[in-house]
């Protein structure tokens, strides 16, 4: 499952609404890696990742809690991110997202993982 750059309409599309959710929490950054993936960042430390493969289309990778993790595997179209899976992290195909107000939960829940103290406390005081 080799992913590259993100280039569909769709996948252009889900970028600019996971952005839009992420880009609103204190301190993050939108970087793009070597392969192609856009991460989003607190601290250099990513909690949000996408990329695009060659059958599956645009995917979002979200860090959650192990216990959340646990939970999405058990729904219908999430799946252990490969490769960082064993830290928590799930994913979605891009087109199985419906739920925004759950995935914005989700990327608040990455972000407050990966945020240092003095931001968390920002962001669970709202």
């Amino acid at each position: 499952m080799g992913h590259q750059q993100i280039t569909s309409k769709e996948g252009l599309a889900l970028v600019e609404k996971v952005r839009k959710l992420a880009m609103r929490l204190p301190e993050v950054a939108e970087q793009v890696d070597a392969f192609g993936h856009i991460s989003f960042r607190v601290n250099d430390k990513p909690f949000v990742m996408m990329g695009e493969g060659r059958e599956d289309g645009p995917t979002l990778s979200i860090k959650t809690l192990p216990t959340t993790q646990e939970y999405l595997l058990a729904q219908e179209h999430f799946y252990k991110t490969p490769y960082i899976g064993q830290h928590a992290w799930v994913s979605i195909v891009g087109e199985n997202v419906t739920d925004w107000k759950a995935i914005e939960s989700y990327l608040i829940e990455g972000y407050l993982r990966s945020a240092p103290k003095r931001l968390a406390k920002l962001v669970q005081a709202t």
